[in-house]
């Protein structure tokens, strides 16, 4: 791992796995209520990879099958952050379910404005649960608040009966069982799982590009002990997906003094105290990398870091300082490196941060990119084709 600042690191070598510890296995209390006929546990599917966890617990992260958890943010301001996800798996030929009967995880209103209550949060996750269980395929979280509050749920349901009495009272008006998975997944494990797989299928060079990695609070500050830890990423002592792609694709990755910071976002400020987040992101974070690390794209995994991160760089940029550095998921990073299109695929053209120096290092023309998607638009717009198929979204 290449730093522009000294960092000194030892890798953890003893994991305290005592009961009153925070690495005690959750998995038996889960199997135990199974037991019990208190719910249905959905078991990660024989074809799976087994990951290192905070505490030294193995997590598994299923390959293929599965079920995703859309994020609300992703479809309605990044959509190029989900499509890149779904281009990945076809590439590599793992099979999934694009659900249209998913709810938002309503954590929003959670974190932000406390006006929900916890039977109505619970309720809400495991009806997501019961509708990928009935799919038959394995749900896969793709926003990281949705991955840290789901986590959140499963802790209290697991400490409380007279909760899950009330969660099921809620899910029998609805026709649903109690499911509960046997692991939550986000998608950034499954790329940090998979990530030699994509760098077996990697077309485009990344070596020399410089990135900086924002880890995404509600990944790995919620139920932390949940979170993928590797000794070989920061000496296991920061969270290493992300990272491990990164470095998998042949990128220089640099740390930062202020990598521990939250992105800006923090859910309520967004709402009433826009000009801190805009400030928070841009000074404590977009700045201090581009003094430290001077870096080509700074990756991170999370809707709202994504938009926060990217989105906030305007609004520095009036008041001329420094800023201007290219913000995009890992995911599509990765499809980048695979070969995806930076605008059928990746839609690069909804970030508001300059991308394109980053795509002529990679070797990208994106003024001939550009050329062949409005060339697309434009055959959109006279009905020759009734969408961009997967097939015409190879560069």
């Amino acid at each position: 791992m290449s730093t522009a600042i000294p960092v000194i690191m030892k890798k953890k070598e003893h994991f305290d796995r005592g009961e009153d510890s925070r690495s005690q296995d959750f998995h038996e209390k889960i199997f135990e209520l199974e037991a019990d006929g208190e719910w249905i546990v959905q078991r990660v599917p024989d074809d799976h990879v087994l990951v290192p966890t905070k505490y030294g617990l193995e997590k598994k992260i299923p390959r293929g099958h599965l079920w995703h958890h859309k994020s609300c943010g992703q479809c309605g301001h990044i959509p190029g952050y989900s499509t890149s996800i779904f281009w990945v798996m076809r590439k590599l030929g793992y099979d999934y379910e694009d659900p249209r009967d998913q709810t938002s995880c309503t954590a929003w209103n959670y974190y932000a404005s406390a006006t929900s209550n916890s039977a109505a949060q619970a309720a809400v996750a495991l009806r997501n649960f019961a509708t990928a269980y009935a799919s038959g395929f394995y749900p896969l979280i793709h926003c990281g608040t949705s991955y840290g509050h789901y986590k959140e749920v499963r802790a209290e349901l697991l400490r409380h009966s007279e909760l899950r009495a009330e969660v099921r009272r809620v899910l029998a008006k609805l026709d649903r069982p109690m499911v509960m998975p046997e692991e939550i997944v986000h998608y950034s494990e499954w790329f940090y799982a998979m990530r030699n797989e994509i760098r077996a299928h990697q077309v485009r060079d990344m070596k020399g590009i410089v990135v900086t990695v924002h880890p995404a609070c509600h990944y790995y500050k919620l139920v932390e002990g949940d979170a993928i830890y590797d000794p070989d990423i920061y000496g296991g002592q920061r969270t290493a997906v992300v990272t491990a792609l990164a470095e998998a694709l042949g990128a220089e990755v640099r740390t930062y003094s202020t990598w521990f910071d939250c992105c800006g976002f923090g859910f309520r400020h967004i709402l009433v105290q826009r000009d801190f987040t805009r400030s928070f992101a841009t000074l404590r974070k977009i700045e201090v990398m581009k003094e430290e690390a001077n870096p080509d794209v700074v990756l991170t995994h999370d809707t709202g870091c994504v938009t926060t991160l990217d989105k906030s760089q305007f609004a520095a940029q009036a008041h001329d300082r420094n800023v201007g550095v290219a913000v995009m998921s890992e995911a599509q990073f990765a499809a980048l490196a695979m070969g995806a299109h930076p605008y059928k695929v990746c839609q690069l053209h909804w970030h508001s941060a300059d991308y394109r120096p980053l795509l002529e290092k990679m070797g990208i023309d994106w003024e001939a990119a550009w050329a062949e998607f409005q060339e697309d638009i434009g055959r959109l717009e006279r009905g020759e084709l009734q969408y961009l198929t997967w097939e015409d979204t190879d560069a």
